[in-house]
């Protein structure tokens, strides 16, 4: 699994990177590839095309989602490169759990209603440096994508020319191609993959 965790925070160094450093680590351990960036507003997000899956992640200032983070999902090209991904969402506030489930994470999920969210969870404070919380969040995580993964693999077929070609495409690109190509097939209602259809999502996904 390759993800990459967007987050927001107004402070650096605060204890929303430290814990988005522990998850990071505890997902490496879990043998995950991890990267972190910082949100803004108006960046350019293409790079999440290379993660299967994003982590997204900020503070509640005020009754809201820290802005940059919910900013780049409405301003920027963000929710144009979320299409197809698996997201994990997750927030840090002083509110208690049902409050906060009930007003803050639905200011990010409304704009991922065509996105498969793996885990979710809200940090309070106390739990910001609990590894017991924060590993049971990644576990939950992984669990999800594992099985999520296992479920495609069961529902889809590839023809043996569309492994040949498959193969033949670089190690380093391999994967998210395939990857990609599987979720197509899968929201499109296919069976099988064919070399029609990976042309098909490649066209329909801007060249995977």
């Amino acid at each position: 699994m390759r993800a990459v965790i967007l987050y927001d925070s107004r402070s650096s160094g605060g204890s929303t990177e430290r814990l988005i450093d522990s998850i990071g680590m505890e997902l490496a351990n879990n043998g995950a590839y991890v990267e972190k960036a910082k949100c803004k507003a108006t960046g350019d997000y293409s790079f999440i095309q290379d993660f299967d899956v994003v982590i997204m992640g900020a503070p509640i200032y005020y009754l809201l989602v820290s802005s940059q983070l919910l900013g780049a999902l409405i301003q920027s090209n963000l929710k144009k490169y979320l299409k197809r991904k698996k997201i994990a969402l997750f927030l840090t506030c002083g509110s208690p759990e049902p409050m906060a489930t009930l007003l803050y994470l639905p200011q990010l999920k409304m704009h991922l209603v065509r996105n498969r969210i793996l885990a979710e969870r809200i940090f309070a404070p106390q739990q910001l440096s609990d590894p017991e919380v924060i590993e049971s969040f990644v576990e939950e995580l992984c669990d999800a994508y594992k099985k999520d993964t296992r479920r495609r693999n069961a529902s889809l077929a590839w023809t043996d020319e569309a492994i040949e070609l498959l193969d033949a495409v670089p190690s380093f690109f391999r994967n998210r191609i395939k990857i990609a190509t599987e979720e197509y097939a899968e929201e499109m209602g296919y069976r099988e993959i064919t070399l029609e259809v990976i042309e098909e999502a490649k066209s329909e996904t801007g060249g995977l």
